[in-house]
């Protein structure tokens, strides 16, 4: 019975250790404690080459570090692409008091006798044709963001809510409109944007469980989980944005040269990854995403690679929990995320309480994407002392930190509009 005993502690203590499970360190809420660092140089090759033009950054340096985060970080997405189908489920001429109309559209795929259904809510401003879009995925179902009656109940599996009234990890009326709050659809329609959004858990439930969602669909013979380097959570979620503009730039009535991707907390790591990756999005926008989304993961403030990697195993790929506490191993580091998406503007989004997302981390990255912006003759963030909160900068990086906390507040809004107005509005200038 001993030897039986101390068989399960060892394997219970290689476990803790190959996945960070081990004690957590206090967490750090104090700049004077931030280590000392180093950031790996974006306009840098591997060899120490330096990166002088647009043209190198595209050709040579970009797909370096696109592998870089694929295989350290969130995973690569499969490389086969499957057919979709589309099904118009619902049509609505007189949404928000005739401000503007409503489509509800299922997006399915099948493949090795597994089928995803995804249902893409979209909302369009009346009199505009061919409008501008904000995208975005919500948290606990498209009913959730309108107390609009039609809007379908989600048929995925959502997490339980007391507050929401959600059990048995079913959608029900009692979460209608739970999260207007964060989705000021009126606002978004009178400024002549739509909105396209869509539960996360329709693409992949937000469970440490790989047999349901996207990841079955493309699986080898055996397969139950994504391989070291495969994509996580955050990379199907990525995906499934990814398969969102693929309607998007078949729908008439939008415009999909002017679609906007916004996401907040773990949906803004998974926008900033789906913006790097898919150039389609004309602007992206992360809204409080922190650790393993805007923020410097070597500033080990707040959130660190270690918290986020216990607490959400499934998230990342397993290759990234070799960097639980060795932040400054990592040979990429969120600056250069936000890179990935240059030349095309990009919105940075932190709150003055939410430090477990790291604001003044946050601000950094874009300070230090910057370099690589200005080959493209575009401003980034050139001040590294952050503004100051309620006072937004709106160059082609863009930054704001409000008062208040983590969430989707009407000033975050107000700021996105005014962000994708200018921006679009330069474009037509030119």
């Amino acid at each position: 019975m001993n030897v039986l005993i101390r068989v399960i502690c060892l394997i219970l203590f290689l476990f803790s250790h190959r996945y960070g499970m081990a004690q957590q360190p206090q967490v750090n809420y104090d700049e004077s404690k931030v280590p000392e660092y180093t950031l790996p140089d974006p306009l840098h090759l591997p060899d120490g080459h330096p990166v002088h033009s647009a043209n190198e950054w595209m050709n040579d340096r970009r797909p370096q570090l696109v592998r870089s985060f694929e295989h350290e970080m969130y995973g690569k997405m499969p490389g086969r692409q499957l057919t979709p189908t589309y099904t118009m489920l619902e049509e609505g001429n007189a949404a928000f008091a005739g401000l503007g109309t409503r489509k509800q559209v299922e997006i399915a795929f099948e493949n090795q006798g597994r089928q995803l259904k995804m249902l893409l809510l979209i909302y369009l401003p009346k009199g505009v044709d061919r409008a501008p879009v904000f995208v975005g995925l919500n948290f606990y179902g498209n009913q959730t963001i309108t107390q609009d009656p039609q809007v379908i109940l989600t048929s995925s599996w959502v997490p339980n809510n007391d507050n929401f009234g959600i059990d048995a990890n079913a959608a029900n009326e009692a979460s209608r409109g739970v999260r207007v709050s964060r989705w000021p659809v009126a606002d978004i329609l009178r400024a002549g944007y739509g909105l396209a959004t869509m539960y996360y858990g329709d693409i992949d439930p937000d469970r440490d469980d790989f047999t349901d969602g996207v990841h079955p669909l493309f699986y080898q013979n055996g397969q139950s989980r994504p391989k070291d380097d495969e994509w996580g959570a955050i990379g199907a979620w990525a995906w499934g944005l990814m398969r969102i503009m693929d309607y998007l730039q078949q729908d008439p009535d939008v415009d999909a040269d002017r679609v906007v991707l916004m996401g907040h907390s773990r949906l803004g790591k998974a926008a900033l990854w789906a913006g790097a990756m898919d150039p389609r999005y004309a602007i992206v926008i992360s809204n409080d995403s922190g650790c393993g989304g805007a923020a410097i993961s070597r500033r080990a403030f707040g959130e660190t690679v270690q918290r986020i990697n216990t607490a959400f195993p499934h998230w990342f790929c397993t290759n990234f929990k070799r960097y639980n506490g060795h932040e400054a191993d990592l040979p990429v580091d969120q600056h250069e995320l936000i890179a990935l998406i240059a030349p095309r503007p990009v919105y940075i989004a932190s709150a003055e309480d939410d430090q477990w997302a790291d604001p003044t981390g946050e601000y950094l990255a874009g300070v230090n994407a910057s370099p690589v912006y200005a080959l493209f003759g575009k401003m980034g963030l050139q001040d590294p002392r952050p503004p100051a909160v309620n006072q937004p900068v709106h160059y082609d990086i863009g930054y704001h930190r409000r008062t208040g906390g983590h969430d989707v507040k009407m000033y975050d809004w107000q700021q996105f509009i005014a962000f994708a107005d200018r921006q679009f509005r330069a474009v037509r200038q030119r």
